[in-house]
């Protein structure tokens, strides 16, 4: 594997709200350095809907000496806001990259259900139900998305210099001959664990290179079987803040860990390119071991547990994560 990396999250930013409140660039340094020293990671797969964030983060992740994929994460925008967002960030990500970085500019991330404009509904839940049982749905979602896809990417290549891809739901289907890498969320659960690493062995043969984004699972037993999901196991409040978890789940780090540890030795020997696990911390879900119903942790992807007041530590998937990013 070429590219051995993580997602880092910069803030969400849904309706004006960044789900990062405060964001301190010497931590982002210090939490950096960690992904690079102590994980192995040789990449960082930066997210986020603040283009001020991402190029600030980037600077410094490509003065460590990783390879930059610079991704705004636009949430409920409309395709106009989003063309507004990935020019701006265009130019910030040219500015890294012109500055001597190995840069990669990703075009968005599931724009179709993340977004309006590709399928009825008024939410990401509402756009997710309303594809289930309805495949020409998914069709007519694609080829909006790939018209729009055509005048993005053309803006972005008049601004970036580098290589530029799409992190798709499989649905999606781009076209990829716009595209210099090709860029799937693909997310191993019980349902397709028997095809898997077909499928992954399929896209690669295709030529072009591949690359693996937005996989993981959260910290509870049985998470690994429904990973895609494995964070719906909370409450959320009137704004769509998790609050408590739901009755019945038990905390399972070690299921997390063997989940990271046997999907990325399946990248590995199906020749995928690059890598991205899904994610270093999640803040909006902190640890809190005293009281197992407010442990929102349980539902995060993060491979480290965040506390209320903003410190870390390691879960086992980190452990698991960088043994593997170390031998491979």
């Amino acid at each position: 594997m070429r590219a051995k990396g993580i997602a880092y999250d910069t803030g969400f930013v849904r309706h004006g709200e960044n789900s990062v409140p405060k964001f301190d660039l010497d931590a982002v340094r210090a939490d950096l350095t960690v992904i690079r020293d102590d994980l192995h990671c040789t990449a960082v797969h930066l997210v986020g809907g603040d283009s001020e964030r991402l190029e600030r983060a980037a600077e410094i992740a490509a003065d460590l000496g990783l390879e930059v994929w610079f991704s705004p994460y636009p949430l409920e925008l409309t395709p106009a806001e989003m063309l507004s967002l990935f020019t701006d960030c265009a130019v910030r990500a040219e500015r890294v990259r012109a500055a001597g970085a190995e840069v990669v500019f990703v075009t968005g991330v599931e724009l179709s259900v993340m977004n309006s404009g590709f399928l009825p509904g008024d939410d990401v839940l509402d756009r997710v139900g309303q594809l289930l049982g309805h495949p020409e749905r998914m069709r007519e979602a694609g080829e909006r998305l790939r018209e729009f896809l055509a005048s993005a990417v053309s803006v972005v290549r008049q601004h970036f210099g580098g290589k530029v891809t799409y992190a798709c739901i499989p649905f999606e289907n781009p076209d990829w001959e716009i595209f210099d890498i090709k860029s799937f969320e693909l997310i191993r659960s019980a349902e397709v664990a028997d095809v898997y690493e077909a499928s992954i062995r399929n896209v690669v043969a295709e030529g072009k290179p591949v690359a693996i984004t937005g996989f993981g699972t959260a910290a509870w037993r049985g998470s690994g079987a429904v990973a895609p999901r494995s964070m719906e196991i909370v409450e959320n409040d009137a704004s769509g803040r998790a609050v408590r978890v739901l009755d019945g789940y038990v905390r399972d780090e070690a299921e997390q860990a063997a989940y990271l540890r046997e999907v990325l030795e399946t990248f590995e020997v199906a020749g995928v390119d690059a890598a991205f696990v899904y994610l270093f911390a999640l803040a909006s879900h902190p640890h809190r071991p005293d009281d197992p119903s407010r442990d929102l942790d349980m539902a995060g992807p993060g491979i480290v547990k965040v506390y209320d007041d903003g410190t870390w530590e390691p879960k086992e998937a980190f452990a698991a994560v960088a043994e593997v990013y170390a031998r491979i």
